[in-house]
């Protein structure tokens, strides 16, 4: 042992070194989505080890494209995660700001102001502006009218590829939410955006994407003998092989006679084709499997008019199931040790047909007994312009959603931001204690958005949020002057407007998400003062 005590196997690093560590690398991570953020924002062209290119403006998607290996930057990376999972926007936004905030506690520090005042005075100002957003900044929905949800999915498409074309996807995706709207137990009114399919098709332009009311499938009849429509539909959903049944593995037959092994393999036939009767006879005419069928029992269900469809994937299987109220079979066994198949586990649907859609066909469910599905069926010129616009559009559902449940949108474009930081900065000096520097810094560190914004327009980053600043004191301390308060930026002319009216609006919950997740990641890195990464153990025979 070392005179120093404790020897470690690998490097200790402690104090601000650390701390001066972890922020450079989560400011390297907000620099590389600085610049998509926004309606002027620009993409990201990411290749992966084998070739692979993705491009997109999605925060949530470039991070997890990017192999992070620093540990703070990897709270940063799953931070963007939450944020997509829990609102499905602000990906980018949350990231910044998080970052923003480290990188102003770490000044504080470096001016001798402990860790723990400036946690205390993040956690005071964050509670202090969700407080602000809800009760002064937050519009209702009603008050605004029909237009508000479709002004929130084109601010969600703004900074997308599909901008071009938002009014006419604007509505296609708020008309898929408002298609999917279902009532649980206890009496709410839920959105499962899960139950909105999305399938991408090459060929025609974007404009030329439609909603599908039903579900669709990627998928087509396994034998060009069945019917290309079935109606009323009765849906068997499998998750087991439609194939000749072979023996398990391990399974040993010591056969005395020859004769005797046609007779194996006539039954093994049998097995599967009395299966297959005894759905058809419950009356199923649509069967779907995750799983194989063979040509010989095709046969059955061409003869029988049905349709049946292989190897369906197996959430698509779910969602089919759970809407037409059919029970997912992994096997026909019953208690008795026999095989039944009773008619309740068939799920029901208007009709089931099959439509060409570019060089592929997909069958389209329509009508089903217990919910409701929506899909839509993209079109665009390649791979790489289908699955932004998938990401893109997947945002805008998730803000509608967002949206229809919480009934609260506030101004876009910088109002929030820019409205909180006068608040907080009056706030902080109101207060006699140690936090209000941390305070005063968090209201600093929220004015970035509007810069960053601003900075991607090339336009004049500081007149522009002088202005907005002023512009927000004035509706906080002048009675007449509280319009001013929905006032933001437009980009694309470089000046002040009244976002409310324009049209440029996000959900609040989306808004009191990025400024909670932002400042939760935030202290948790800065509590952070002592890193050990320890060496990698020496896997050789030892000498």
């Amino acid at each position: 042992m070392s005179p120093q005590g404790l020897e470690i196997a690998g490097e200790r690093i402690t104090g601000q070194d650390v701390r001066t560590q972890n922020v450079t690398a989560c400011m390297a991570i907000a620099n590389i989505v600085k610049s998509s953020l926004g309606p002027v924002g620009l993409d990201k062209m990411l290749v992966d080890d084998i070739g692979d290119i993705t491009i997109t403006n999605d925060g949530a998607t470039i991070l997890k494209q990017l192999e992070v290996e620093h540990p703070a930057a990897k709270v940063l990376v799953d931070l963007a995660e939450l944020q997509d999972r829990e609102v499905g926007d602000g990906t980018t936004s949350v990231v910044i700001i998080a970052a923003e905030l480290l990188k102003r506690a770490d000044d504080l520090v470096r001016n001798r102001i402990h860790p723990t005042s400036i946690i205390s005075g993040y956690r005071l100002a964050m509670r202090e502006a969700c407080k602000y957003v809800d009760s002064k900044l937050a519009v209702k929905v009603e008050k605004l009218g029909k237009s508000t949800l479709l002004n929130a999915a084109k601010t969600s498409m703004a900074s997308k590829i599909v901008d071009m074309d938002s009014d006419f996807f604007g509505k296609m995706v708020v008309d898929a939410v408002q298609a999917v709207k279902s009532t649980n137990e206890k009496g709410e009114v839920r959105y499962p955006i899960k139950a909105i399919n999305i399938l991408k098709a090459h060929g025609k332009s974007a404009k030329e994407s439609t909603l599908i009311n039903g579900y669709a499938l990627n998928t087509t009849r396994a034998a060009q003998g069945m019917p290309r429509r079935v109606g009323p539909a009765r849906i068997a959903c499998l998750d087991f092989n439609l194939q000749r049944t072979r023996m398990q593995m391990g399974v040993q037959v010591l056969v005395t006679d020859p004769k005797e092994l046609d007779k194996i393999r006539e039954r093994e036939s049998d097995i599967t084709k009395e299966r297959i009767q005894k759905m058809l006879k419950a009356g199923a005419n649509v069967i779907l499997t995750t799983k194989g069928i063979d040509d010989m029992s095709l046969k059955y269900f061409v003869e029988a008019g049905a349709i049946a469809v292989r190897r369906v994937k197996k959430d698509d299987l779910r969602h089919i199931a759970k809407a037409s109220g059919a029970t997912m079979m992994l096997t026909f066994a019953d208690m008795e040790g026999g095989e039944t198949f009773d008619a309740s586990m068939l799920g029901q649907a208007e009709e089931v047909y099959e439509e060409r859609v570019s060089d592929d066909n997909i069958l389209i469910f329509k009508g089903f007994k217990s919910a409701k599905a929506a899909t839509l069926l993209l079109r665009g010129a390649n791979d790489y312009m289908l699955d932004e616009m998938d990401r893109s559009l997947h945002d805008a559902i998730c803000i509608v959603k967002r949206t229809l449940e919480s009934n609260t949108v506030v101004a876009g474009g910088g109002a929030v931001e820019a409205a909180l930081s006068v608040h907080l900065e009056n706030l902080a000096t109101t207060l006699g204690s140690r936090e209000q520097l941390a305070i005063a810094e968090f209201a600093e560190a929220l004015l970035v958005i509007p810069k960053v914004l601003a900075v991607n327009a090339a336009k004049d980053a500081t007149d522009l949020v002088a202005k907005l600043r002023a512009y927000h004191h004035m509706s906080q301390t002048k009675s007449d002057k509280q319009h001013l308060a929905e006032y933001g930026l437009d980009l694309i002319n470089g000046v002040l407007r009244n976002n409310v009216e324009a049209g440029v609006l996000e959900p609040a919950m989306s808004k009191t998400k990025i400024l909670q997740f932002a400042t939760e990641a935030a202290i948790t890195i800065l509590r952070i003062d002592d890193m050990i990464r320890l060496a990698k153990a020496q896997d050789g025979p030892e000498e």
